[in-house]
């Protein structure tokens, strides 16, 4: 017995990890972009293993003002510095899921990017941009970092920071769609910093940096409206996404995606919106974290005109992305508090009568499918697609550097705790995405409004659109339940 227990803590401390950035995974991971004379070129196996593997140190708790331990940050200048990844500690499926937690947590920017360490402690920030706060006071967008014993620094940028909300009564979902109000931050530090460095100077910063997300290719690039936007039109553009909409990698702030549910991955068949990476295995899934955390920014876009691309600075290790891939797999979500009643039964009975079913398939409550876009003509035969149309804005999956010519169709598990609604988060609220007036012309977004303020209505899906009122309540009762 001695024997086959020592065999069984050698097998586990050697777990098969898949080699991230393997040439012909990589090359096979994406669907082709909408316009198919557009190649898109990933940075080569060589040189990503040539980029530094990320340190991760221990990081510590942010406070928010007035919820900070007495003698918090004095003991922090005290403490050692400590890295907090080490495969070799790692000898179970739990202990790794443990670790891809500390992988999700551990920030990869210690310089400003939505806020500064002064912001977190002055709580008319707090104020100014509504940032959540636990339940226990801290702020979990964020950490505490020691890398030299008596400095102190901020860290952001984690997966947390964009994939953690904070529910009403204080209690943190890591892995929801987020509610961190990361773009209004950055409108407001982009505004101070106008103020210490000079209006034209942080003009001049912003529009370089948008620069990399223009598609010369596209004839009518919306991004390409940065160049001659002055600093108050982006300051605005900034402030009028909402929490839970966030312009990440390879899309900006002039078209910002909802931020996705990573609670129930593991069986999601595509990944982004526009389906644009195949998850078919959890070496997809580590190479789509490192795609979206680091690697985006060498990309090159075989056309007239390349886009820049760059090389990253550093990058997750192989164990590393395991154990984050293993921690994203284990996610849950939260206690439901709606109860199925009579409201909901009758929502059910709606749902099928419907037949919502058909691309909102129980028990996942998505057919893991693909719908195209007008605009988009779909090769004949795939059979991930669905023959169907559905006309929603087509602009994000046909004008980005993620456009596909498809949306993925969501799974509706966890809608309750979610919110705001489609692949833009036009709709605050399933009430609002259920109202048959958000089809208006003069219909103002609840949502996303656009980055100008003057985009109208929510167009498509006019599913459950022609239900009476209390038929509408009874269909979102049920939803609320799965």
């Amino acid at each position: 017995m001695k024997l086959l227990a020592v065999f069984l803590v050698m097998f586990a401390l050697a777990p098969d990890i898949p080699r991230t950035w393997e040439k012909t995974a990589v090359e096979t991971m994406e669907l082709p972009l909408a316009n198919r004379q557009i190649l898109v070129t990933h940075i080569d196996e060589a040189a990503y293993y040539r980029i530094p593997e990320r340190v991760i140190y221990k990081s510590y708790p942010v406070y928010a003002p007035g919820r900070e331990p007495a003698g918090y940050m004095e003991w922090l200048k005290t403490v050692e510095p400590q890295a907090a990844f080490d495969e070799s500690d790692l000898s179970t499926q739990n202990q790794w899921i443990a670790a891809g937690e500390i992988v999700f947590n551990a920030p990869t920017s210690l310089h400003p990017v939505f806020f500064t360490a002064q912001d977190l402690r002055d709580p008319n920030f707090f104020s100014e941009t509504s940032m959540p706060v636990a339940k226990d006071g801290t702020v979990p967008f964020a950490r505490w970092v020691v890398r030299q014993k008596g400095v102190v620094e901020l860290g952001s940028m984690s997966c947390a920071t964009c994939h953690t909300r904070v529910l009403e009564d204080g209690t943190v979902v890591p892995g929801a769609q987020g509610n961190n109000p990361n773009d209004r931050e950055g409108a407001r530090l982009m505004r101070k910093s106008a103020e210490m460095l000079g209006r034209e100077k942080v003009l001049a910063q912003v529009r370089s940096f948008a620069r990399q997300f223009e598609l010369p290719w596209q004839p009518d690039d919306i991004n390409r409206l940065v160049s001659s936007m002055n600093l108050d039109q982006l300051i605005g553009a900034g402030e009028a996404i909402p929490p839970g909409v966030t312009a990440r990698a390879n899309t900006s702030i002039l078209m910002p995606p909802q931020i996705p549910d990573l609670i129930g991955v593991h069986d999601r068949r595509f990944l982004d919106h526009t389906g644009l990476v195949r998850h078919r295995d959890i070496g997809d899934l580590m190479r789509y974290s490192s795609l979206a955390q680091d690697v985006f920014s060498a990309d090159r876009y075989q056309s007239a005109e390349n886009t820049n691309s760059s090389s990253p600075v550093a990058r997750y290790s192989d164990p590393q992305l395991y154990a984050l891939a293993l921690y994203l797999y284990s996610l849950r979500p939260p206690p439901n508090p709606n109860h199925f009643d009579a409201s909901a039964a009758r929502g059910k009975v709606l749902f099928s009568k419907l037949k919502c079913a058909t691309c909102h398939t129980p028990p996942l409550y998505t057919n893991n499918k693909l719908v195209a876009v007008d605009g988009f003509k779909p090769p004949v035969g795939d059979a991930d697609v669905i023959p169907v149309r559905i006309g929603v804005d087509p602009r994000y999956t046909l004008q980005t550097h993620k456009g596909t010519g498809y949306y993925k169709v969501p799974s509706l598990k966890g809608v309750w705790y979610r919110g705001p609604f489609g692949h833009n988060g036009s709709a605050a609220t399933l009430e609002d995405w259920f109202n048959p007036d958000r089809l208006n012309p003069g219909y103002v977004p609840t949502g996303f409004k656009g980055y100008d303020g003057k985009t109208r209505s929510i167009p498509g899906h006019l599913f459950g659109l022609q239900l009476s009122p209390s038929e509408r309540r009874d269909l979102i009762a049920f939803l609320k339940t799965l």
